[in-house]
């Protein structure tokens, strides 16, 4: 059987990554398939998934940086729940999402204009308040979050284990 030692180097930061990317994957055929358009909080929400995929494979691929990777991945987390508790919370009862926290990265950053079949606002942030199993779609992002940051905080406890 080949080596794989990338593989050996952090199997929870490559889980990580993969999990993120099945959790875009989601958002966009519930938004292409199912007509679920996202708004400034759930299309930043997605831009912390991909972030957090490739900090992931990063810090899978090269032993250096699964430290930093976990940590990295610990902030992202706890940014990307604190998003979902807004949107949940606060924005889903907003008639608009228009100069929110959201709308001004996204629009930033220009990730809307340079890929808008992943990145660009759809919907209002009342209008994207849907429910899946009868959970808003924010909470499942947020369980989701919540998960990769206790993830992220135990491969940073981890003393004197080789990764």
């Amino acid at each position: 059987m080949a080596r794989r030692p990338w593989l050996r180097n952090q199997p929870a930061l490559l889980l990580m990554a993969l999990v993120c990317t099945a959790a875009v994957a989601a958002a966009l055929v519930s938004q292409h398939r199912f007509d679920m358009q996202p708004c400034p909080w759930c299309i930043l929400q997605r831009l912390i998934f991909i972030l957090i995929a490739l900090i992931g494979l990063a810090g899978a691929g090269l032993r250096a940086l699964t430290r930093p990777a976990a940590a990295l991945i610990t902030v992202l987390s706890t940014a990307g729940a604190a998003a979902a508790i807004y949107q949940n919370r606060v924005a889903a009862f907003l008639p608009s999402c228009d100069l929110t926290l959201a709308d001004r990265i996204i629009s930033g950053l220009g990730i809307d204009a340079w890929l808008p079949e992943i990145f660009e606002v759809r919907a209002s942030c009342a209008d994207a308040a849907v429910k899946v199993f009868g959970v808003p779609f924010e909470l499942w992002a947020l369980l989701l979050y919540g998960a990769l940051g206790f993830g992220s905080v135990l491969l940073l406890l981890r003393r004197g284990k080789r990764t």
